[in-house]
């Protein structure tokens, strides 16, 4: 089986405030250690559950952030940006199971480690009606591929995200939020040996894709009015109010691609 994994930062035991995410920040050089650390640990499982192949893709920020030569040699990395797909770059129909390593929850979560979706210019995003962040998108699109996503691992309000959105096989809550920038953290080796177990797992029992019927619905609802006048201007776009846009699609991934020219457009302003 092929196993992908898309790697984001905020959801990494350890990591609970913003002077550790980006790349000029004094605690980087130390978050993205522990992010490589977290990776290693699910393609360690990968491989244990009888993964023949792993690609990874580095989804945070930069996308530039795994450290490639600390990285397990069996595997694959996605890095650099723009990329079209963005945190999904990389994953095709030929892949048996997704893993979203480091995820958080989505904008405007009453808890949350450093919740956002994407972007700090959105304030919610709704697919056919139901709230979703990142993991939900991301989630959409692998089952639009028809590839399961086996498992999310993060802090404790990701996971229930995920599970009552799209149930994937295991999840791994490696801190428990106490507020936006505090958590109760797992010690790095104890979340790595839990991701791993999961990992193997999610590879022996991936799951089902995660498929919405169509017609699709995209609702975008920014931080600004003029960010909205920006997303507005996509042909096919239609404005609901001061701040919410409204796109839809027969495909997911097409949609996928109309969110990423949103959010583009959006930080002209």
């Amino acid at each position: 089986m092929r196993v992908y994994i898309s790697a984001d930062l905020e959801g990494v035991s350890g990591v609970v405030d913003g002077t550790q995410t980006g790349e000029t920040d004094k605690e980087y050089e130390r978050a993205r250690r522990l992010m490589t650390g977290e990776v290693n640990a699910a393609i360690a499982g990968a491989f244990a559950g009888g993964a023949r192949e792993v690609l990874v893709n580095d989804a945070h920020g930069s996308m530039r952030n795994l450290l490639i030569e600390e990285l397990d040699a069996r595997a694959e990395l996605v890095t650099g940006s723009p990329k079209p797909y963005s945190m999904l770059e990389g994953l095709d129909e030929g892949f048996g199971v997704a893993f979203l390593l480091g995820y958080h929850a989505q904008a405007g979560s009453m808890r949350g480690i450093l919740s956002h979706t994407y972007t700090g210019r959105v304030f919610q995003v709704r697919l056919c009606g139901r709230p979703v962040g990142e993991a939900g998108l991301n989630a959409a699109v692998a089952g639009a591929l028809g590839v399961p996503v086996g498992l999310v691992t993060g802090d404790d309000a990701v996971v229930e995200e995920a599970a009552g959105l799209f149930a994937p096989t295991a999840t791994v809550a490696v801190k428990r939020a106490v507020a936006r920038g505090a958590a109760r953290c797992l010690p790095p080796s104890v979340a790595r040996q839990r991701i791993e177990a999961a990992a193997s797992e999610a590879v022996r029992l991936p799951g089902r894709p995660f498929l919405l019927p169509p017609p699709l619905v995209l609702e975008v609802t920014f931080v600004r009015s003029d960010q909205a006048d920006m997303a507005e201007m996509i042909p096919g776009a239609e404005r609901l109010d001061g701040r919410t846009v409204r796109y839809q699609h027969e495909d997911m991934r097409a949609l996928f691609r109309v969110w990423r020219a949103m959010l583009a457009l959006s930080a002209y302003v």
